[in-house]
């Protein structure tokens, strides 16, 4: 039987696109929503002693968060696009250290405005297996008094997240040009992004788990409150191709988390928190 989604899904497509696309589409849900009939031919492949394509996990895009223009939150004494580039490029340095095989690109390696849409591609283009956006929370309402880590994975428009979403793709309106490259995003864009969530729901799970091994560490090795791990509609994961996450790694607005953000030691913390989840996240395939 199809999932409501999936029936939801086949519905709007028959509104809105061509009988000819409608119906390529219909099959890849179709094949997403029967997981056993994809399992049975992974059994029926083995029976035969087809050899499966082995999986390499080698390509890691670290992408620092606003940058140029877009500085981000704001705390007392710091901002966000400064702190973000900070981690992110000692985090590369780690990753080149302690994980062999893999390979990191960084979405920007200086102060440098880059487009949301622009971060996506480079990932996509450099055929990532895994996406990490680093960012610092802001809480406007309680200045002061939220604290801790937020893990954001990709999820559909949801009513109780959208504020926060609003404010993480709030950096499309400094582009130009952004009602053309991100025609209907919004509130009503369901039809607009319908085919390729069909495609991202794969990596859902894949991004769900790495969020939940980097909880892990900043929870229990790092002793962080956490906020758990969230699913949001932020652009820069909706078009990225692969799991991803994006990392709030404190609130920069309350005093305690920035002087923590902003201290070597602290940075040291986030990076070692997330190297570890990397190394768990790639021996699972392994």
């Amino acid at each position: 039987m199809f999932s409501e989604q999936s029936v939801y899904l086949c519905a709007m497509l028959s509104r809105h696109l061509k009988p000819t696309l409608y119906y390529t589409v219909f099959i890849i849900l179709m094949l997403a929503t029967f997981p056993a009939l994809s399992q049975t031919t992974r059994n029926t492949k083995k029976a035969e002693e087809v050899p499966e394509r082995s999986f390499k996990f080698k390509t890691i895009v670290i992408d620092p968060g606003h940058g140029g223009k877009d500085p981000g939150a704001h705390g007392a004494y710091s901002n966000e696009k400064t702190i973000a580039l900070s981690i992110a490029k000692k985090l590369k340095v780690a990753i080149n250290n302690e994980v062999s095989g893999v390979d990191v690109i960084m979405t920007r390696s200086t102060d440098k405005f880059i487009e949301l849409h622009r971060r996506a591609d480079i990932a996509n283009d450099n055929k990532a297996n895994l996406f990490i956006s680093i960012h610092c929370n802001s809480s406007p309402r309680d200045v002061g008094t939220s604290r801790g880590v937020l893990l954001l994975v990709y999820g559909h428009h949801r009513k109780g997240e959208q504020l926060e979403a609003i404010r993480e793709n709030a950096s499309i309106f400094i582009e130009k040009d952004y009602k053309k490259k991100y025609s209907g995003y919004g509130e009503d864009a369901a039809v607009n992004a319908i085919v390729l969530a069909a495609f991202q729901q794969r990596y859902r799970k894949q991004s769900v788990h790495f969020g939940n091994l980097l909880n892990h560490e900043f929870k229990v090795n790092n002793g962080r409150k956490s906020l758990g791990v969230r699913e949001q509609g932020v652009l820069v994961l909706q078009q990225s191709g692969m799991p991803g996450l994006l990392i709030e790694t404190g609130y920069i607005n309350n005093p305690s988390d920035e002087r923590y953000l902003n201290s070597a030691d602290g940075q040291n913390d986030i990076v070692q928190s997330i190297l570890a989840a990397i190394k768990k996240y790639k021996e699972s395939f392994d």
